[in-house]
């Protein structure tokens, strides 16, 4: 739980006086979960009204909070905010509810039906795409309530098509793509199974009376058994509209520049793999665990000292002085032999 906004000033005012006194439990915890890491978790969503919103574009939020579920937040109130002509507003509100995303939903004479979409970094607006909303069906009213709805937790399916998509003679269409890939895709995972992926997002883009339009069309998807083959155990995908549906026109944009970009790509080093860096003989567990094998030479075992228990050094010493004893047993003897051969050489003769 974030701090009240009063400790929040405490805590400000503190670091402004140059006061050393640490922060109570809450509010280290909260900056501790504001700091950067290797690895960030799914980008959070902030959907929210402009200055005038009509009832239409209410409902749009609604149906993106639903196909964003958990990670997304809705701010029901208005706000003074125009993205295209102040942004601080929408940054300090992405900061202080922890959300990379944002779309901001108006409606005015101008541009009816607006829709501006977004991403931040280092909290800071680093795109922004506006879009109008000429169509839309709701995935409750317009299809009732027979259809099929996402599970919390999923991951859409996205597909792109038309080939202004990957024209790249105005930058507008691809960034838009990259623009939607990171707005619906979800938390980023190396895996996921097949029965974690319940619907699939379209986004059809097509000329159409001296304008571009784009069609976002949303499926639900049903795993079936083959008909053809019901030995089979690979099962066949099924589709059924299930909404919400959109059909808009790219209106504003604004991209950023190739500093900021390269910037906002940019991985920490600890993440990037050298090229020079062998991993052999070395694996994962499912645990995240690192194992390694390590090849070793042949080795003496024989002569390797080990814990001996107290009986054995007993009777290796009692061993080791007994064949003491018999060395010095035999010096003397082998002494007294070449002292009688030492006096039978020169002459003398023992006296009794």
């Amino acid at each position: 739980m974030a701090p009240t906004e009063q400790q929040r000033k405490a805590s400000r005012t503190k670091e402004l006086s140059g006061s050393k006194k640490v922060p109570n439990a809450r509010v280290q915890r909260y900056l501790k979960s504001t700091e950067s890491k290797l690895k960030e978790d799914g980008k959070n969503t902030l959907l929210l009204k402009g200055i005038k919103a009509s009832e239409a574009m209410s409902r749009v939020l609604q149906e993106l909070r639903a196909l964003q579920a958990p990670r997304v937040k809705l701010l029901n109130k208005k706000n003074q905010i125009v993205p295209f002509e102040d942004q601080q507003s929408l940054e300090f509100l992405s900061t202080k509810n922890d959300c990379a995303l944002f779309a901001v939903a108006s409606h005015n004479k101008k541009r009816p039906n607006n829709l501006v979409i977004g991403r931040t970094f280092d909290h800071q607006v680093l795109d922004m795409a506006e879009l109008g909303i000429l169509r839309f069906k709701s995935s409750l009213r317009d299809y009732g309530g027979q259809v099929f709805k996402k599970r919390i937790g999923t991951k859409p399916l996205l597909m792109f098509q038309g080939d202004l998509w990957q024209q790249y003679s105005t930058t507008d269409y691809p960034n838009l793509q990259n623009l939607l890939t990171d707005f619906y895709r979800g938390q980023v995972v190396d895996k996921i199974l097949a029965t974690g992926i319940d619907h699939i997002i379209v986004f059809t883009i097509a000329p159409a009376q001296g304008t571009v339009l784009i069609h976002q069309r949303t499926y639900h998807i049903q795993l079936k058994k083959n008909p053809k083959d019901l030995s089979s155990k690979i099962p066949v995908p099924l589709l059924q509209p299930c909404g919400p549906d959109f059909d808009f026109v790219l209106r504003r944009t604004m991209w950023a520049d190739s500093d900021l970009a390269k910037a906002a790509r940019r991985q920490p080093a600890e993440l990037r793999k050298k090229k020079t860096e062998k991993n052999k003989n070395k694996t994962t567990t499912i645990f995240g665990e690192t194992m390694g094998r390590l090849h070793l030479e042949k080795q003496n075992v024989e002569k390797m000292g080990g814990r001996k228990n107290k009986a054995l050094r007993r009777a290796e010493k009692a061993a080791a002085d007994q064949e003491s004893m018999a060395v010095e047993s035999e010096l003397d003897r082998e002494k007294e032999e070449m002292g009688r051969e030492f006096k039978r050489e020169f002459g003398f003769v023992e006296q009794d």
